[in-house]
């Protein structure tokens, strides 16, 4: 008898198996592409050249999940800091990658700076930042030997802010030539697409392993940047950098790298993602990283923190109880996995359930690890709690935040916690 077929296809996301880069720092590795998980990356907006203030928000970064960092080398004094950044982020045991990334001055600075060109793990490149006319590739290849000196990967990162206008011209002239011409939209994927891939092929030619390369053609429309990335990976098998560039503040921000970013991911497109969000004014740097991870985990393709699954309220919840205990409970949750992660391997799978009322309470807290349902209005005052499935016990009283918070913790020191 033939078994039933599911008309639903399930299943992990099946990522395009690209070429491996590594990014090394001492003893620290991180593999980019090649089926490894997708990466985390972040970015300082410090003055290079304050030195602690540089370190101390890397570290930041850091702490928060990002995997590696990228830093602004515009200037002398910004060049020189590097390496004493290094050494701070050294003594501080974070050994997270750096990251230079480089317009315009970026062959004088590497070259006159070579402790700065040494401490980064890595160059980004802006093609269309290089030089221009007969400079562009001198100077260009200036960058490459560098790199290739200290056996350092490179990003080439077109952006559409910054596009090396002598290959527009050309492309567009290319255009007028044909009997159906390309829209204008289309002449710019194609101008971002050929630089990356140009730029690509031109430093193979210098000598750079095309394992050492990463791309990326930034845009800043949703749609723009799935066209671009979904024609890029199907022209190269190098390791690609996702991401709008100028994503926004706020929800905004979030909302469309959260579209660009999962469309493409779930194609199997993307191998490093940021969400450049805006921060708002004095604002956690932070967050940018949060919200990466959180696109990776609720896709399923990576496991960061324990997850709190919360209801989002109704009639019946017209107190404000369980909204603050999940709140409460994920910041506790994500405060704790820098000791966690270490000390309590398999945490970052846990799932937590903080419910407002009767309705789906029970239910979902069984399907999480560990769920609390709350009375909602007019229910009885009591809270019970379920452990893998079976009720533990029912909380009452003014303390249920401070005691549910401690049964998490017992939780996870019997569950995760090492023999």
């Amino acid at each position: 008898m033939d078994q039933p077929v599911s008309p639903i296809p399930s299943g992990p996301v099946m990522r395009k198996l690209t070429r491996q880069a590594v990014v090394r720092y001492a003893n620290r590795e991180v593999r980019v592409g090649g089926g490894a998980p997708v990466m985390v990356q972040s970015m300082t907006n410090t003055d290079t050249a304050d030195v602690i203030g540089t370190a101390i928000q890397v570290k930041e970064l850091a702490r928060a999940g990002s995997e590696v960092v990228r830093i602004t080398v515009n200037t002398e004094d910004a060049a020189a800091a590097v390496p004493l950044i290094r050494e701070q982020l050294d003594k501080m045991d974070i050994d997270v990658p750096l990251v230079g990334d480089f317009h315009y001055n970026g062959h004088l600075l590497l070259t006159k700076y070579p402790a700065c060109a040494e401490a980064l793990s890595k160059y980004r490149i802006n093609p269309g930042n290089v030089g221009q006319g007969a400079k562009r590739d001198t100077q260009f290849a200036q960058m490459i030997e560098v790199a290739n000196q200290y056996g350092k990967p490179v990003r080439i990162g077109v952006n559409w802010g910054s596009l090396d206008q002598s290959l527009l011209a050309r492309i567009m002239d290319e255009n007028a030539q044909r009997t159906v011409p390309w829209s204008a939209q289309a002449v710019m994927y194609e101008a971002l697409i050929t630089s990356a891939l140009d730029s690509a092929q031109r430093a193979e030619e210098l000598g750079m392993p095309g394992d050492r390369i990463v791309l990326s053609c930034k845009v800043s429309g949703v749609q723009d940047l799935i066209a671009v990335y979904r024609e890029l990976s199907r022209r190269c098998d190098y390791p690609l950098h996702l991401g709008l560039t100028e994503a926004g503040m706020g929800s905004k921000g979030i909302v469309a790298s959260t579209a660009a970013i999962g469309v493409l991911l779930q194609e199997g497109i993307g191998d490093t993602i940021r969400v450049s969000l805006t921060p708002e004014p004095g604002g956690d740097r932070t967050k940018e990283v949060i919200v990466a991870q959180e696109i990776l985990q609720t896709m399923g393709l990576r496991k960061f923190t324990p997850m709190v699954i919360a209801c989002p309220g109704c009639g019946r919840t017209t107190s404000t109880v369980f909204q603050e205990l999940a709140d409460q409970i994920q910041s506790y949750l994500r405060e704790q996995m820098p000791v966690w992660k270490t000390a309590y391997p398999g945490v970052e799978e846990m799932n937590v359930a903080v419910m407002g009322c009767i309705v789906n309470g029970p239910g979902e807290s069984k399907h999480a690890n560990i769920g609390i349902s709350l009375p909602g209005t007019g229910e009885s005052p009591a809270a019970p709690v379920f452990i893998d499935g079976q009720k533990s016990v029912t909380l009452r009283g003014e303390r249920i935040a401070e005691e549910f918070q401690s049964i998490v913790l017992d939780y996870v020191k019997t569950r995760y916690g090492r023999a």
